[in-house]
């Protein structure tokens, strides 16, 4: 790959400290203390311990950055331009539900704009990276987005509402939206970890991923991802404020304006 930085060394390096001891959390997922941050929503031990060890990691090297993170919130640095956002364990149902997919989300963000990604799967050692103008690379790879040109031969990924998640009509307007799509398109996929669908985008494997009500620290490393591997990103009404509404449609160029004008339609 393209001479990494030392800010995205850094990165790495925290997530592979980090993700030695949450393989061996997965390991024994079976004695970990599970709670409920709302329905259906969990929070482990080892989200955490894995949150904590990154933080001390990222931390130790750039001591003036600030953070955004899951499970302990927003803490100011003396730097007040630039700040990390982490999701620990992006995936934490399948995490303890013994499904081996779920992911840590690292990026940096500097005065508002995401320069650097990573997203990283620990069980299968997939270490995905981006920085601004630099591309984007899995385990040394460039990745590129898919280069399929039409929705009938084209497979996306999406996130499900589920128990909590949204209202009633929330439910009913996504079901319309996962009709248009699957009329359409060769499927639908919900692995439950937006951050590793944004990834599988810029990989290739997915044509596009959609979704709505979802957090800075899903999307932010995916976003640079994708855009750094030659696919669009925007809201769903194609603005460009993702990490501020938690609406995002993220594709090869070819597709995405077909995938959002599908799910608009679906809306009415």
């Amino acid at each position: 790959m393209a001479l990494r930085s030392a800010t995205l060394n850094v990165m790495m390096k925290a997530a592979r400290q980090a993700g030695v001891r949450l393989k061996r959390d997965y390991g024994e997922v079976d004695q970990l203390q599970v709670s409920r941050k709302g329905p259906a929503d969990f929070v482990t031990a080892a989200d955490t311990r894995t949150e904590k060890i990154l933080k001390n990691e990222l931390q130790r090297a750039r001591p003036d950055f600030g953070f955004l993170m899951e499970e302990a919130g927003h803490a100011v640095g003396k730097d007040g331009a630039r700040r990390w956002i982490i999701d620990p364990i992006d995936g934490t149902s399948n995490f303890v539900h013994g499904i081996a997919h779920f992911a840590m989300s690292i990026a940096l963000e500097d005065q508002g704009e995401i320069v650097a990604g990573l997203v990283f799967d620990p069980i299968n050692e997939l270490m995905f990276v981006a920085e601004k103008g630099q591309g984007a690379y899995l385990n040394e790879r460039r990745l590129r987005v898919s280069s399929r040109l039409r929705m009938a031969d084209s497979l996306f990924a999406t996130g499900i509402p589920f128990l909590g998640r949204g209202e009633a009509p929330d439910h009913e307007r996504f079901l319309k939206e996962m009709g248009a799509i699957m009329a359409v398109s060769a499927g639908i996929r919900r692995f439950g970890s937006a951050s590793l669908d944004l990834a599988y985008v810029a990989a290739g494997r997915f044509e596009g991923f959609w979704e709505t009500g979802l957090q800075p620290w899903d999307i932010a490393a995916g976003i640079l991802l994708v855009r750094e591997a030659g696919g669009l990103v925007t809201e769903i009404d194609g603005g460009a404020k993702m990490l501020q509404s938690g609406s995002i449609v993220a594709a090869n160029p070819a597709v995405h304006g077909p995938l959002r004008e599908a799910i608009l339609r679906a809306r009415g």
